[in-house]
């Protein structure tokens, strides 16, 4: 099994990749890579059997019934409080995020990673043009993935490594993982943040491809398909490698 983790940022320069191939007990880092853009990330994510991106596949449902309403002119009252307002902001994946992660996600519909989830959309769109079936909740090629949860599930240090000055997290990762072989590729995920997180991102996304997340219950599939869904990991690490 071919795994693609990718942190997704606005611009090509900060956006990474990280391919892990998957043996027995044994993963292997095949790529890994800074400075990717949309042709090189299409191509990735058709060859990897399944693809996480660090990046929000939609928009809260809330958010965009009110953003249609007003371009309609259809000036419906709300009630116009802290619920209401979160409701706009946050997704129901990111509320769960929250209580089950102790995270808080970024909001799509009113922080700066709303850059980063157009590009998203418009992978998504070119991806789907080309009959790659495309399911929001995770169900589908692309998951939706976030390195802090991941890494916080895992019982790994989560808080801080972006910081300027931070130790790397990566001896952390590998006296968990020593079944991971970074290979020629430790020096990028040494130096860079955003490899670092395209690497964990290959891993959560490997805990997705083996149904090793927080299942969806009935009642929030609807949103997930609509809103996008964050994979977060259940079990150990150890859990990604299966036994030979």
């Amino acid at each position: 099994m071919l795994t693609l983790g990718v942190d997704l940022a606005s611009a090509d320069e900060r956006t990474a990749l990280a391919l892990i191939e998957w043996t027995g007990t044994a993963a292997v880092v095949r790529d890994l890579r800074l400075g990717v853009s949309d042709p090189e990330l299409i191509d990735a994510i058709r060859a990897a059997d399944k693809a996480g991106l660090d990046c929000p596949l939609g928009w809260p449902s809330l958010f965009a019934d009110f953003v249609a309403a007003q371009r309609t002119g259809d000036w419906q009252p709300v009630p116009a409080d802290a619920a209401w307002r979160r409701g706009l902001a946050y997704r129901v994946t990111d509320l769960v995020v929250r209580a089950e992660a102790g995270l808080n996600p970024l909001s799509v519909a009113a922080d700066r990673i709303a850059y980063v989830a157009f590009r998203g959309a418009n992978l998504l769109a070119h991806l789907a043009a080309d009959g790659i079936p495309i399911d929001r909740s995770g169900a589908g090629r692309v998951v939706e993935v976030y390195p802090a949860a991941a890494l916080r599930r895992w019982g790994l240090t989560h808080r801080g490594y972006k910081r300027p000055g931070q130790a790397s997290l990566l001896d952390e990762l590998q006296a968990a993982a020593p079944w991971l072989d970074l290979g020629a590729f430790e020096p990028p995920a040494r130096r860079s943040h955003d490899a670092f997180d395209a690497l964990i991102a290959a891993l959560a996304t490997r805990a997705a491809a083996l149904g090793r997340c927080l299942p969806l219950t009935a009642a929030q599939l609807d949103a997930a398909q609509a809103e996008g869904w964050i994979a977060l990991p259940t079990g150990e690490l150890g859990d990604l490698v299966l036994s030979a």
